[in-house]
């Protein structure tokens, strides 16, 4: 696998158009695993919930605990 720097190196070869178009193409691929990592997030507590392992909060009680 090449390294952060090789890339970068690699990227400096592409022309602007290119390389426009591979920053679209990996923000598309970053927001999508994100999405991806939102799901799985709320497929976990759903399963809790069912399980009788969670409880339901307000969006206030879990920024305060998330700030804690």
């Amino acid at each position: 696998m090449a390294g952060f720097a090789e890339v970068l190196d690699a990227v400096e070869q592409l022309d602007l158009e290119a390389q426009a178009e591979l920053v679209a193409v990996v923000s598309r691929r970053l927001a999508e695993r994100g999405r991806a990592g939102v799901a799985e997030r709320v497929a976990e507590a759903r399963r809790e919930m069912a399980a009788g392992l969670g409880r339901p909060a307000t969006a206030a009680e879990i920024v305060h605990q998330a700030t804690q």
